[in-house]
């Protein structure tokens, strides 16, 4: 994992976390995913696995799509993820698929994240950074659920 912190890293993340807001608003698990390429943001996306009825919809699958579509090609080697929670095997796996150049993630999930696995899921050129926003993006997820207990 990277500990090379991108300028633009805090800026990005914040729009991801709009995006997790979004998700909780449709009371779905609140996590957020955009894609930049060469500074521009080319998808945003968040959950969508209770809406859709699907349990692969999680933001980072629908941001591959989304990005693979508005740049018409399904290598992302030029985007950076951004994701307000670490992704799942299921997601570092299919970022691998993406080549995606860089992943950014909020906060940390110790039982489901990808490095929880011990293995790295990832392309051996995705650089991984996280903690970006990490007690904000925490926090949200924490407030969602602590919602759902009561």
């Amino acid at each position: 994992m990277s500990s090379v912190l991108v300028k633009d890293d805090v800026f990005y993340m914040n729009e991801a976390l709009k995006e997790a807001k979004l998700a909780m608003d449709l009371d779905e698990v609140p996590i957020g995913a955009i894609i930049t390429c060469r500074d521009r943001i080319v998808a945003r996306s968040h959950n969508l696995s209770i809406r859709l009825n699907d349990f692969t919809a999680h933001a980072e699958m629908q941001a591959f799509t989304s990005a693979a579509n508005a740049l018409g090609g399904k290598y992302l080697n030029d985007c950076t993820l951004y994701v307000t929670l670490e992704p799942c095997a299921m997601c570092a796996s299919a970022s691998y698929w993406t080549q995606i150049g860089r992943v950014v993630y909020g906060a940390k999930d110790e039982t489901r994240g990808a490095f929880s696995k011990g293995v790295n899921l990832y392309h051996p050129k995705t650089r991984v950074q996280g903690g970006v926003l990490e007690k904000e993006c925490s926090q949200l997820i924490k407030d969602f659920f602590k919602k759902k207990r009561y």
